[in-house]
């Protein structure tokens, strides 16, 4: 031991060997003073970057916190409406095959919740008002989807471009595992578009809430099993979807084939993303929306040309000329594109604060604010058996949401 005094009174420094044991008198533990290292004030601050980066393009986690797939993208892979990330385990492998320890993320406050459900929901809400803004005077729906496929391809080019969010490396084999995924994305957008642009924007969101029933028998048949209570969780849903269709006033068979061929085509998308996206764990969920979009605008605008290509000059005359002011047509179309790939993309974000469970039930009363919404803004007539009927099908989503997620849980305990 080797003590030296110093000039200031009272001061006495002890230096020891190196392999020693220090007491941890007066110390705070490792935890406490973990959180008022530089790292630790970063992770401090990571929620709030997650709530005000996130959405608009920044990704919080480093790309080696890839867990399963199948958990990243709930609308990708899963019976669930829209995208997900999992939480960050305690420890992740980093590109050199070492363990870096993490530490736990701390969780988020209710008012910063609020602010996340609050960001998803206004954003589905805009995009869906000015969608149907669009199609109310400009009735082309391949080409306003295309579009926005476009403002969302455009918008991550952007974010790879000024390294906002890490680029993937791209591969042939990733390319060609991406484009079964990819048609029945498009076909599902398509799909929903021209149901929006035939029926009000209520009716096809409680028609779409039908996709579980769609989910549960895809699945049987290739071979998933699901107890009684999922089964009988799908009965209110065709009940309410039945009713809300014959009692809905803007009833249109095209408009009810849309939303339910959409239903098809997202949930062969997220059956079709099982298999063959497996072996891409590294790219993150969000990197992968966003080749998706890519791959999906090269699908569509094609055959949006063929389809309604040559009734776009007279229709943007007549769009024009309802509107008034050409400037605020395109803000319309701008709106619908910019709104339509942040409300995906902030559905990410906020099932990365929560659990699956709290994010299918967020869901569920994000499509009740939908229907609420655009029913007060475009003054639709509602029946009270419509009403009641869009009421049972919503619900019958609510209990589907609570009878998956039992059934993950025992699949989990078992394993």
């Amino acid at each position: 031991m080797l003590t030296v005094n110093l000039n200031c009174p009272s001061t006495t420094v002890t230096f020891s060997k190196f392999n020693h044991q220090y007491p941890n008198r007066g110390r705070l533990p490792t935890s406490s003073v973990l959180l008022h290292t530089p790292t630790s004030l970063n992770l401090k601050g990571s929620i709030l970057a997650r709530i005000y980066g996130y959405p608009f393009g920044f990704s919080s986690k480093p790309t080696s916190q890839i867990q399963d797939l199948n958990s990243k993208f709930p609308s990708l892979f899963s019976s669930k409406p829209r995208f997900q990330i999992p939480k960050a385990s305690a420890s992740e492998a980093n590109p050199d095959g070492e363990i870096e320890p993490t530490v736990p993320k701390p969780k988020a406050t209710a008012r910063q919740l609020a602010l996340i459900f609050g960001l998803w929901y206004f954003q589905n809400i805009v995009f869906n008002i000015y969608n149907k803004k669009v199609l109310n005077v400009f009735p082309f729906p391949w080409l306003l989807a295309s579009f926005q496929l476009f403002a969302g391809s455009v918008w991550m080019l952007i974010l790879w471009s000024l390294k906002l969010q890490p680029c993937p490396k791209i591969s042939k084999p990733f390319i060609v595992a991406l484009l079964g995924p990819a048609l029945f994305h498009t076909i599902g957008h398509i799909s929903a578009c021209v149901s929006f642009s035939k029926v009000a924007v209520s009716f096809t969101h409680v028609i779409k809430s039908s996709e579980p029933v769609f989910s549960v028998v895809f699945s049987s048949f290739l071979g998933d099993t699901y107890p009684l209570q999922v089964w009988l969780s799908i009965l209110p849903i065709v009940l309410g979807c039945s009713l809300a269709a014959v009692t809905e006033v803007s009833f249109n068979f095209q408009g009810l084939w849309g939303a339910l061929i959409s239903n098809v085509g997202f949930v062969l998308r997220n059956i079709y993303s099982k298999r063959s996206l497996q072996s891409f764990k590294e790219v993150d969920g969000l990197n992968l929306y966003g080749w998706i979009s890519i791959i999906s605008l090269f699908y569509l605008f094609p055959v949006a040309i063929f389809v309604e290509g040559s009734q776009w000059v007279q229709g943007y005359h007549r769009a024009i000329a309802s509107v008034g002011k050409p400037s605020t047509f395109y803000l319309w179309v701008l709106l619908s594109g910019l709104f339509y790939h942040l409300y995906n993309q902030s559905s990410y974000q906020a099932l990365d604060e929560i659990s699956p469970l709290t994010f299918s039930v967020g869901n569920t009363m994000k499509r009740v604010v939908v229907i609420v919404s655009t029913v007060l803004v475009f003054r639709n007539p509602v029946r009270p058996l419509n009403a009641l009927g869009s009421a049972v099908a919503i619900f019958g989503t609510f209990l589907y949401s609570q009878a998956t997620a039992k059934k993950k849980k025992e699949a989990e305990k078992k394993n």
